[in-house]
């Protein structure tokens, strides 16, 4: 099933290839369609025109012993058909909102497809929520089912009771749920009449964790996916375009973002499904270890990997090569800045330079790289995907001059006039936050950035993330990348400590490497004296290379830094925690100031 045409769509090596195809793109989304059908419904059709269906793998579960298990098309949507019944019989309609609330596994593919083909709503729920989580958002979405498995059934049931219109829990090999989702896959049938659905109709309900108030529930159309294809493209290297044999297609996905958010589900698992190529699932814990011999082991060819995920990797194994058979033809990256210390180490010793993208669950994959066909550049965000009109706008919707930072913004309308499909729908029941949005035509990302004058992005962090300190405007993410090149260093993040005088000087969290970790002193004397050493050399280390006002007047050693369920750093918690201790030693001070005027 098309939904894009190209002028000129044959690979050339080496050139820059950007506004030929951006230029030449053009949109081509149908009245009607639906993300089920073309994600598997078309690849299970005996008459699907692909080599290799129904038979072909779309999920391999990976085990930690053995080869795992492949699930083929068919199973997928024979599977799919059965739990859309059970859901049918279940009272669930059009539009209804069916929470998803499990791990990478064939079922939650399977629960996705059967939502969807049904014109209902897939609510993908982090395992991670705790129940105050999942409470609030089954409350404002008035989901109407819950389908989870041993990871989130506990939670999902201490809640229950406070989620009058949650009609019942599905479970996956639990006990204690209404259903069962075994017996739906024995007594149901096999084969389900699609509802045909309009390309703007909801598929998508995901809930984005905002810094300040409740989550916000984006609504996501099926034309989304549409909207997402180019960049997916272009950041996995032509993926989807490699040749398939009626044994197993060339392509092999993976990536260890959950499927629960946008990262894993509309940057791994639709779009793979999409191409019709099998994608690896794993629901353990990462572990730079597991991840080269999971990639080794199914001849994973295309990945996403967290920048955070690629510093782990990098430090645990300089050199992969050397330990693992990898097939790697593209690495992407999103959700921080790469930093050209990890670039460097996807390009020397990974033999793939990584594709960095750029994009938010409303408007996801608008910018970004494709080492296939334009250069990327260390550091850089990239470009607009074809098919976005991108910006960086000032606060009155202008476009800012290369050089100058501004807010990353993408136009309702792509160059030549006609519609994006990768926006949502808007926010769920906040009409207002919609609105707060846009500027004009314009969506705002609240991610600043600058424009190169051959217009390469430059990502300077969230607005508020950027901060200033002794009259300077201070970007975090060029000194933790400069931080992380220390090979003491795993991880850093930098945030302002308020300062009387300054208004606010760079502090930097750092989480040492296991081996820098375990020549710490362990007396109190050696453990300070060790710190302190490297503290120093940790500051001369950033005033070498950056800016001498950019370097860390105090460095703070931390286990681990507080991360989203996405991998993001979260410097808001580290920033709040830096301006309460602000308050309690100014407290103190007043305190002690009082009590020397009582006590002369």
């Amino acid at each position: 099933m098309p939904v894009s045409q190209r002028r000129d769509t044959a690979p050339v090596q080496a050139q820059d290839r950007h506004q030929a195809m951006h230029d030449g793109f053009r949109w081509a989304v149908p009245e009607t369609f639906n993300i089920a059908e073309v994600c598997c419904g078309r690849w299970a059709s005996e008459d699907g025109g692909a080599p290799g269906s129904p038979g072909r793998v779309a999920v391999i579960g990976h085990a930690a012993t053995g080869s795992g298990t492949a699930h083929t098309y068919l199973a997928l949507q024979q599977a799919a058909s059965r739990l859309s019944n059970t859901l049918v019989a279940q009272g669930v309609r059009r539009g209804d909102r069916v929470a998803i609330v499990m791990p990478q596994r064939f079922e939650t593919a399977v629960a996705y497809m059967a939502v969807l083909q049904m014109g209902a709503v897939a609510m993908p729920l982090s395992m991670l929520f705790g129940p105050d989580a999942l409470e609030y958002r089954l409350q404002d979405s008035e989901a109407v089912l819950a389908i989870c498995d041993e990871a989130s059934i506990g939670a999902l049931q201490a809640v229950r009771g406070r989620c009058p219109l949650l009609r019942a829990v599905m479970g996956v090999g639990v006990a204690g749920a209404d259903l069962d989702f075994g017996a739906a896959m024995v007594r149901a049938s096999p084969r389900f009449a699609a509802v045909e659905t309009r390309a703007d109709d909801p598929a998508v309900l995901i809930y984005t964790s905002g810094t300040t108030g409740n989550p916000k529930g984006a609504l996501i159309p099926h034309r989304a996916l549409i909207g997402n294809l180019t960049g997916f493209v272009c950041s996995q290297n032509w993926f989807g375009f490699d040749g398939v044999t009626n044994e197993r297609t060339e392509a092999v996905f993976w990536s260890p973002a959950d499927w629960a958010w946008t990262g894993g589900l509309m940057d791994a698992l639709l779009p793979t499904l999409y191409f019709g190529r099998p994608i690896v699932a794993w629901n353990g814990r990462f572990s730079p270890e597991l991840a080269f011999s999971l990639m080794q082991q199914h001849g994973v060819t295309h990945t996403f990997l967290f920048p955070t995920a690629l510093k782990a990797m990098m430090k645990a194994v300089p050199a992969p090569r050397k330990r693992y058979r990898l097939q790697l033809q593209a690495v992407m990256s999103a959700g921080e800045a790469v930093g050209d210390a990890v670039f460097n180490w996807c390009r020397d010793q990974l033999g793939v330079t990584p594709n960095e993208m750029f994009g938010q669950t409303e408007i996801n994959y608008i910018v970004g790289n494709c080492a296939r066909f334009w250069p990327a550049r260390p550091g850089s965000m990239g470009k607009a995907y074809p098919g976005h009109r991108v910006a960086v706008i000032d606060d009155e919707g202008k476009a800012c001059p290369a050089g100058v930072a501004g807010d990353v913004a993408v136009n309702r309308f792509d160059l030549h006039g006609h519609p994006d499909p990768v926006f949502f729908l808007g926010y769920w029941k906040n009409e207002a936050a919609t609105q707060a949005k846009f500027t004009g035509d314009w969506c705002r990302t609240g991610d600043l950035a600058i424009r190169d004058a051959d217009g390469y992005l430059w990502y300077q962090g969230r607005a508020d993330d950027v901060f200033k300190a002794a009259g300077y405007r201070i970007g975090p993410g060029e000194i933790e990348n400069c931080l992380v090149k220390h090979p003491a260093v795993a991880n850093a993040a930098v945030v302002p400590k308020p300062d009387r005088e300054r208004g606010a000087v760079v502090k930097a969290y750092v989480v040492l490497t296991p081996e820098a970790a375990g020549e710490r002193g362990h007396e109190p004397f050696s453990r300070i004296e060790w710190e302190a050493e490297l503290v120093a050399e940790l500051q001369a280390h950033v005033k070498g290379q950056l800016a001498p006002y950019e370097y860390p007047k105090e460095i703070e050693f931390i286990d681990v830094l507080p991360m989203t369920t996405t991998g993001k750093v979260q410097r808001r918690v580290l920033r709040l925690q830096e301006e309460a201790r602000a308050r309690a030693t100014e407290l103190a001070a007043e305190a002690h100031r009082a009590g020397v005027r009582a006590n002369p």
